[in-house]
């Protein structure tokens, strides 16, 4: 089971849910938060301008939840007017229960589009049993969400990824692709019609999974391949989530670290020019090769697991 249709319980126990949770401060205060730093995406990477229509891919799932809740929620107060729709790919997957996303929507009094394709038939057909779905469902997803935003004009195309997507994506490409790359916050869709954003970019998914337990929100798993886990994807979330437990600051500080690139000091031809390097040549760091890194002095909790640690060695 992935964690985007992992039990909510599981991941976010610190919120009750339920309409009493959201008039509380601890939900307030996380409500802000995430407002606050969806906002800030927003406005580093100029994600949204006057005019725009932002089309938010909903899948049911916790994340587009909280990022279509945050998106409404800014409109309201944002210099810009912008215009929202939310659309959902209803691929005809055996028992998906398609009444409940309109329903939603028109709760929430939200312009939506609902999408029938049954891509269900097709991946089932060419992915032999028990092979992973997902690169083909993707593909066949893709195409049908940029059509559609060709359809209602849509600007900008909104998708639900966090900070921890970010992550587990950036060190699935260097463990097991040879890449320094992640999802970007922004980028060109691949047909060159579109832009992509994804507002949720500083948003932990921790932080998620507790908002939207509050906000009860009804949560739609994704049976298509039978919750099927990458394992790859697995091993490194279950890595960064020990990073996270055991080392407080080193995911905040990985995730800083991909704003702060420094194409001189690694070893990519096409972005730093070595071949043609000179004494002339202005570089940001100069040579730090025979300097001491500098490191963070460790806590004293962090110490002592770094001494148990050796101890056992």
């Amino acid at each position: 089971m992935s964690a985007a249709t992992a039990p909510l319980e599981t991941l976010a126990p610190a919120v009750d849910a339920g309409p009493e949770a959201r008039h509380s401060n601890t939900f307030l205060r996380l409500k802000k938060k995430l407002e606050r730093s969806v906002g800030e995406a927003i406005g580093d990477y100029d994600m949204i301008g006057d005019g725009d229509t932002v089309m938010v891919c909903i899948s049911g799932g916790k994340d587009s939840y909280t990022l279509l809740s945050c998106l409404l929620a800014l409109r309201e107060r944002a210099p810009v007017d912008f215009r929202i729709v939310a659309m959902n790919l209803d691929q005809k997957q055996p028992g998906f229960p398609d009444h409940i996303l309109p329903a939603y929507f028109e709760s929430i009094g939200v312009e939506y589009r609902i999408v029938t394709e049954d891509t269900y038939s097709i991946v089932k057909d060419k992915i032999p049993e028990g092979k992973t779905t997902c690169s083909l469902c993707s593909r066949l997803r893709r195409g049908i969400i940029y059509r559609t935003a060709k359809e209602i004009g849509a600007t900008r195309i909104a998708l639900g990824h966090h900070r921890d997507d970010i992550l587990e994506t950036l060190f699935l490409n260097m463990f097991f692709g040879g890449k320094i790359k992640a999802m970007p916050p922004k980028l060109v869709s691949d047909d060159g019609n579109h832009v992509v954003i994804r507002p949720l970019a500083y948003c932990t998914e921790a932080e998620i999974a507790r908002f939207a337990r509050a906000m009860d929100f009804p949560i739609i798993p994704c049976n298509l391949c039978g919750s099927q886990e990458n394992a790859q994807r697995k091993q490194i979330k279950a890595m960064l989530q020990g990073w996270a437990r055991d080392f407080p600051g080193r995911i905040e500080s990985l995730a800083t670290s991909l704003k702060n690139v420094v194409p001189s000091h690694l070893a990519d031809q096409r972005l730093f020019d070595f071949t043609g390097l000179t004494q002339q040549t202005e570089v940001e760091e100069g040579d730090t090769a025979f300097d001491p890194p500098e490191l963070p002095r460790l806590a004293p909790q962090a110490v002592r697991i770094v001494s148990r640690l050796q101890d056992a060695d």
